[in-house]
């Protein structure tokens, strides 16, 4: 029999916004996480906890990281990647969502998980960026609705 994954759900914030040189989105840089500390990810992530949906959790991330206050009737679903991650063996369902208008300037509101919280181009994603979160971003801008990664990687395929 094939080993069995417990699947894990996490929810991603994509915020976006019309720059100076063309389409911006936030990114922060974590750190004191446990996971890709240093690394940039989206302005506001997490897990889905117990009675949550997707939508609620990136709602409450927003809230919780951030700031900022999104009505349910203003997310919209970007895209949702599969991902098996290798370092931890964790597999996750994840959630891409963007906030059509939402109350609030994001700040860092974790300042001991968020090293920075910067606006970035569109076309100058920075280094670091983690690559799953390239990737589903890739997947949001072009309109897919679905992706995978890390699968490659999973032993026993």
């Amino acid at each position: 029999m094939a080993e069995r994954f417990l699947a894990r759900s996490s929810a991603l914030l994509l915020l976006f916004r019309e720059g100076a040189d063309g389409r911006e989105i936030l990114l922060q840089r974590r750190q004191h996480t446990g996971y890709a500390d240093g690394h940039w990810e989206c302005a506001a992530s997490g897990h889905v906890e117990a009675g949550e949906t997707m939508a609620e959790a990136a709602i409450r991330e927003a809230q919780e990281e951030l700031g900022i206050a999104i009505e349910r009737s203003e997310l919209r679903l970007l895209t949702l990647m599969h991902k098996y991650t290798p370092e931890t063996g964790h597999v996750y369902y994840s959630g891409y969502f963007t906030a059509l208008r939402y109350r609030g300037t994001p700040h860092r509101r974790e300042p001991e998980k968020c090293a920075e919280l910067r606006w970035f181009p569109l076309d100058g994603l920075p280094e670091g960026l983690l690559e799953d979160r390239r990737l589903a971003i890739a997947h949001a801008l072009a309109g897919i609705p679905y992706g995978e990664w890390g699968w490659e990687r999973c032993p026993g395929r």
